[in-house]
């Protein structure tokens, strides 16, 4: 399985999860783990997503989904593992 991490953060409003989840699934990508938390008025979410049946370049994913996070007023970045591993790496 070829993974992916998302992390979203922002002002919390309705919809994000689902703005992001149905993004994935535009792509093929489909949504392993998630872990989201607000505080106060602040979102923060993380997700690993298995992009093996991406439908389009991973960069176009990538683009895609930080293009979501600036019309919401929210970052959102993906990450592909292997990036991901290089820079956790001691």
């Amino acid at each position: 399985m070829k993974k992916a991490v998302i992390s979203v953060i922002g002002k919390d409003s309705i919809g994000i999860i689902a703005a992001v989840s149905g993004g994935c699934a535009d792509f093929g990508v489909n949504i392993v783990e998630i872990t989201q938390s607000v505080l106060d008025e602040y979102f923060a979410m993380i997700m690993l997503v298995d992009i093996s049946k991406i439908n389009r370049p991973f960069s176009e994913f990538v683009d895609a989904m930080a293009e979501m996070g600036k019309n919401s007023g929210l970052e959102i970045r993906a990450m592909h593992e292997d990036i991901f591993n290089a820079m956790h790496r001691i």
